[in-house]
């Protein structure tokens, strides 16, 4: 029987036989194999890092071309365990140089080789695990890898890689704000560019992207500069005539959804609110609300329609916040400062009505004219485009006196009361409806005594409306609405 330690292999026999013996194996393969499983344990990292096992693992990574593909990547599987959430571990590979020594395993294997073969994927989760020991960690990982190593990952069109990738950057900001300016200088430009192409086409499984948007377009305020960045041509001032790019699109798709998570809580500046009233000004000139076809939600075929929908989304969840910011400007009071309930009234008004309104009316007056009537108005460009709306009137009306004033000015209320329905193309169009029927009316007066001076001048009566189990009558006497039940 052979000698263990004289086994081939390219790591010194020192580094084979701390290796064999703490595991208590009889070949590198095996002592790897079975260092990995009791590095998966809290306990078994301890007492590893006690054993200083990860100096000798390393060892056997710093001549990545002489150690066979197969040791080598079951190595660096060895140190994504030993690092996660121990800080020996973790002191000691930053301390013997561990950075560098995974950034010439990557060269060895050949970057397409390392993607394909899953060692990429395996680094990025060690360097991951280090960045979180804190700032010392980070700043090695980001001189050694910032920007020509993390572009040539970002490269690779894959959303486990680029969750990887969002998490190390977003560990790396969280200290050194300097670091966000880099990033949207220079070679850290493209380094963006492709975290968000890599979204637009394969999207993302973790919440590191997300994570990552949040921090640099909200907390950091970025945001325009981003958006800016990503533009197919880079023209800033888009024009009637120009589109958005498939990036714009996703980068919204995402900060659209990390602001929803952060929804009653997410602070905003007042430029933020301001530029996003902007883009949705743009994007409502850019998309085409002349085209009639089977509606889809979000995401669309279309990064305009993509961009008008996430930027609806963003404003419904931030005029769903009371909180104030810094300066004491809530995003509500800018936007309506700035002009967006007009806006949105004049964009509702213009719309085609809800489904049950359009079969009502045409159950009431000249087939011919209504259809003529219908093709002078917009069409809603995705599925929940009139619901967003809606939601953006509603929120913005909460307890705010003045916000109620507007409406009713712009004759909005009689508009808003015929949100109050179900459409198909608009799912908790009813809901939405309601909430904002609620709002403008609670505490005011003229708003209520406007309401109930309406009087209905033909019966609604569809299929829809018999589904809820209801219909509208007229009262003889006071000529107003009332709701009466079908069984009664």
């Amino acid at each position: 029987m052979s000698d263990p330690k004289s086994i081939t292999s390219p790591a010194s026999d020192n580094v084979l036989e701390r290796l064999l013996m703490v595991s208590g194996s009889s070949t590198l393969k095996g002592a790897l194999d079975s260092l990995i499983q009791t590095a998966k344990t809290s306990e078994g990292r301890l007492d590893l890092a006690f054993k200083h096992i990860i100096l000798p693992v390393l060892e056997l990574c710093q001549s990545p071309h002489h150690c066979p593909s197969e040791h080598l990547s079951l190595a660096i599987r060895l140190l994504r365990n030993l690092c996660a959430g121990e800080a020996t571990n973790q002191n000691l590979f930053i301390e013997h140089d561990g950075v560098r020594i995974l950034s010439n395993a990557i060269s060895s294997f050949g970057p397409m080789d390392a993607f394909e073969n899953g060692t990429l994927h395996v680094v990025l989760q060690v360097l991951g695990n280090v960045s979180l020991a804190g700032e010392k960690h980070c700043q090695i990982i980001w001189f050694q890898f910032f920007p020509h190593e993390f572009g040539n990952i970002a490269r690779f069109r894959s959303c486990k890689i680029c969750d990887r990738l969002c998490m190390i950057i977003y560990v790396c900001l969280e200290s050194w704000d300097e670091r966000v300016c880099e990033l949207l200088s220079g070679q850290g430009k493209q380094l963006l560019i492709d975290i968000m192409q890599t979204v637009a086409i394969a999207g993302f499984e973790e919440s590191w992207v997300k994570l990552l948007v949040y921090r640099i377009c909200i907390e950091k305020n970025y945001f325009h500069s981003v958006f800016n960045l990503l533009s197919d041509d880079k023209i800033h001032n888009l024009s009637p005539t120009n589109h958005f790019a498939a990036n714009q699109a996703a980068l919204m798709r995402v900060l659209a959804e990390s602001v929803n998570d952060h929804v009653g809580e997410v602070a905003v500046s007042s430029e933020f609110s301001v530029v996003l009233f902007e883009l949705l000004r743009k994007a409502v000139e850019i998309v085409n609300f002349g085209v009639v076809a089977t509606l889809s939600a979000l995401p669309t075929c279309s990064a305009d329609a993509d961009v008008l929908g996430y930027t609806l989304s963003i404003l419904r969840d931030i005029s769903a916040c009371d909180c104030p910011t810094a300066s004491n400007h809530d995003p509500v009071s800018v936007l309506v400062s700035a002009g967006i309930i007009k806006f949105l009234i004049d964009l509702l008004r213009d719309l085609e009505p809800p489904a049950v309104i359009r079969k009502a009316t045409a159950c009431n007056s000249d087939k011919d004219e209504a259809a003529l009537q219908m093709q002078a108005l917009k069409h809603c460009p995705y599925k929940g485009f009139r619901r967003d709306i809606v939601a953006i009137l509603g929120n913005c009306s909460y307890r705010r006196t003045n916000v109620q004033d507007e409406v009713r000015d712009q004759d909005g209320v009689f508009l808003l009361l015929q949100q109050c329905v179900t459409d198909e193309e608009n799912p908790y169009m009813r809901e939405w409806g309601i909430w904002s029927l609620r709002n403008i009316l609670d505490g005011n007066t003229k708003n209520q005594q406007l309401v109930a001076e309406l009087e209905l001048r033909q019966p609604v009566d569809t299929p829809e409306i018999h589904e809820l189990g209801i219909k509208v009558e007229v009262d003889p006497h006071s000529g107003r609405p009332k709701l009466v039940n079908l069984t009664s």
